[in-house]
Protein backbone atom coordinates (compact mmCIF):
# COMPACT_ATOMS: atom_id res chain seq x y z
CA UNK A 1 0.00 0.00 0.00
CA UNK A 2 1.66 3.35 -0.70
CA UNK A 3 1.33 6.08 1.64
CA UNK A 4 -0.12 9.49 1.30
CA UNK A 5 1.56 12.47 2.99
CA UNK A 6 0.01 15.82 3.06
CA UNK A 7 0.68 18.58 0.01
CA UNK A 8 3.17 21.65 1.46
CA UNK A 9 1.42 24.32 2.76
CA UNK A 10 1.96 26.85 0.40
CA UNK A 11 0.29 29.86 -1.05
CA UNK A 12 -1.66 29.12 -4.32
CA UNK A 13 -0.79 30.33 -7.56
CA UNK A 14 -3.12 32.34 -8.76
CA UNK A 15 -4.24 33.27 -12.32
CA UNK A 16 -0.48 33.94 -15.10
CA UNK A 17 -2.19 36.94 -16.87
CA UNK A 18 -3.31 38.82 -13.41
CA UNK A 19 0.31 38.63 -11.82
CA UNK A 20 1.71 42.06 -11.31
CA UNK A 21 0.55 45.37 -10.27
CA UNK A 22 -2.34 47.62 -11.84
CA UNK A 23 -3.47 50.45 -11.60
CA UNK A 24 -6.71 52.73 -12.86
CA UNK A 25 -5.99 56.44 -13.93
CA UNK A 26 -9.40 57.69 -14.59
CA UNK A 27 -13.45 56.59 -14.59
CA UNK A 28 -15.25 58.25 -17.60
CA UNK A 29 -17.10 61.51 -16.56
CA UNK A 30 -15.10 61.65 -13.18
CA UNK A 31 -15.53 65.19 -12.84
CA UNK A 32 -18.78 65.05 -12.97
CA UNK A 33 -19.40 62.57 -10.18
CA UNK A 34 -19.74 63.58 -6.44
CA UNK A 35 -18.24 60.64 -5.27
CA UNK A 36 -15.97 58.04 -7.20
CA UNK A 37 -12.83 55.21 -6.50
CA UNK A 38 -9.96 54.65 -8.18
CA UNK A 39 -7.83 51.30 -7.76
CA UNK A 40 -4.17 50.26 -7.26
CA UNK A 41 -4.37 46.48 -7.20
CA UNK A 42 -1.05 44.44 -6.27
CA UNK A 43 -1.21 41.02 -7.49
CA UNK A 44 0.86 37.99 -5.95
CA UNK A 45 0.37 34.31 -6.72
CA UNK A 46 -2.94 34.48 -4.95
CA UNK A 47 -2.73 37.01 -2.82
CA UNK A 48 -4.41 40.95 -3.83
CA UNK A 49 -3.17 44.32 -2.20
CA UNK A 50 -5.97 46.84 -2.97
CA UNK A 51 -5.16 50.51 -2.67
CA UNK A 52 -8.67 52.11 -2.79
CA UNK A 53 -8.53 56.11 -3.55
CA UNK A 54 -11.76 57.89 -2.74
CA UNK A 55 -12.85 61.12 -3.81
CA UNK A 56 -15.84 62.97 -2.47
CA UNK A 57 -17.35 66.44 -3.28
CA UNK A 58 -19.63 65.78 -0.40
CA UNK A 59 -18.53 65.52 3.45
CA UNK A 60 -19.39 62.28 4.34
CA UNK A 61 -17.57 61.82 7.61
CA UNK A 62 -15.40 63.50 10.13
CA UNK A 63 -13.21 65.87 8.02
CA UNK A 64 -10.48 64.85 10.15
CA UNK A 65 -10.50 61.50 8.55
CA UNK A 66 -11.89 62.16 5.20
CA UNK A 67 -9.15 65.17 4.45
CA UNK A 68 -10.89 67.65 2.40
CA UNK A 69 -12.38 64.81 -0.04
CA UNK A 70 -9.58 62.38 -0.84
CA UNK A 71 -8.55 59.73 1.00
CA UNK A 72 -7.08 55.67 0.91
CA UNK A 73 -8.51 52.74 1.99
CA UNK A 74 -6.29 49.43 1.73
CA UNK A 75 -7.60 45.75 1.79
CA UNK A 76 -5.42 42.70 1.85
CA UNK A 77 -6.94 39.36 1.04
CA UNK A 78 -6.97 36.40 -1.42
CA UNK A 79 -8.45 35.67 -4.66
CA UNK A 80 -9.72 32.88 -6.77
CA UNK A 81 -10.73 33.03 -10.87
CA UNK A 82 -13.39 30.79 -12.11
CA UNK A 83 -13.97 31.58 -15.48
CA UNK A 84 -15.23 35.48 -16.10
CA UNK A 85 -15.42 35.93 -12.14
CA UNK A 86 -13.21 36.95 -9.31
CA UNK A 87 -13.99 36.56 -6.37
CA UNK A 88 -11.78 38.75 -3.58
CA UNK A 89 -12.15 37.67 0.28
CA UNK A 90 -9.65 39.61 2.85
CA UNK A 91 -10.27 42.70 5.43
CA UNK A 92 -9.25 46.46 5.29
CA UNK A 93 -5.78 47.07 6.40
CA UNK A 94 -3.99 49.70 7.67
CA UNK A 95 -1.83 51.53 5.07
CA UNK A 96 1.38 49.22 5.22
CA UNK A 97 -1.32 46.05 5.25
CA UNK A 98 -1.35 45.33 8.89
CA UNK A 99 -4.49 44.11 10.05
CA UNK A 100 -6.70 46.86 10.98
CA UNK A 101 -8.68 47.25 14.52
CA UNK A 102 -12.52 48.04 14.06
CA UNK A 103 -11.66 51.50 15.68
CA UNK A 104 -10.86 54.59 13.95
CA UNK A 105 -11.39 56.51 10.16
CA UNK A 106 -13.12 54.27 7.42
CA UNK A 107 -14.08 50.90 7.10
CA UNK A 108 -12.40 47.86 8.92
CA UNK A 109 -13.62 44.30 9.26
CA UNK A 110 -13.88 42.02 6.25
CA UNK A 111 -13.84 42.47 2.41
CA UNK A 112 -15.43 40.57 -0.16
CA UNK A 113 -16.12 41.76 -4.00
CA UNK A 114 -16.77 39.31 -6.83
CA UNK A 115 -16.13 41.41 -10.35
CA UNK A 116 -16.63 39.93 -13.74
CA UNK A 117 -13.30 40.01 -15.64
CA UNK A 118 -12.58 40.28 -19.07
CA UNK A 119 -9.02 40.78 -20.43
CA UNK A 120 -8.82 43.59 -23.04
CA UNK A 121 -4.63 43.45 -23.94
CA UNK A 122 -2.16 41.55 -22.34
CA UNK A 123 -1.79 44.99 -20.50
CA UNK A 124 -5.28 46.48 -19.53
CA UNK A 125 -7.85 44.38 -17.65
CA UNK A 126 -11.50 45.68 -16.56
CA UNK A 127 -13.65 44.46 -13.69
CA UNK A 128 -16.72 45.01 -13.27
CA UNK A 129 -17.86 45.10 -9.77
CA UNK A 130 -21.37 43.43 -8.88
CA UNK A 131 -21.91 46.30 -6.36
CA UNK A 132 -21.16 49.46 -8.86
CA UNK A 133 -22.14 49.94 -12.26
CA UNK A 134 -18.62 51.58 -12.99
CA UNK A 135 -16.13 49.77 -14.54
CA UNK A 136 -12.42 49.12 -13.44
CA UNK A 137 -10.35 49.96 -16.59
CA UNK A 138 -6.68 48.62 -15.07
CA UNK A 139 -3.39 49.06 -17.34
CA UNK A 140 -0.47 46.70 -15.97
CA UNK A 141 2.05 48.85 -14.36
CA UNK A 142 4.95 46.26 -13.60
CA UNK A 143 4.40 42.55 -14.41
CA UNK A 144 5.42 40.00 -11.59
CA UNK A 145 5.68 35.56 -11.56
CA UNK A 146 4.52 33.84 -8.68
CA UNK A 147 6.55 32.23 -6.43
CA UNK A 148 4.63 30.46 -3.84
CA UNK A 149 5.58 31.04 -0.36
CA UNK A 150 5.46 28.68 2.24
CA UNK A 151 2.06 29.69 4.72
Amino acid sequence: MAACSPNPNLQGKGTDYLQGEWQQDSIPMQKQLLNYSLYRFKINCDSVYIEQSEYSKVNPGADSCMAGGHWKEYIRGTYSQSHDTLDIKGNFCNADYSLKKQAGCFRSGPYEEIFTVSKKTDSLVQFLSTSNVIPINLHLTKRTTCSPKPL
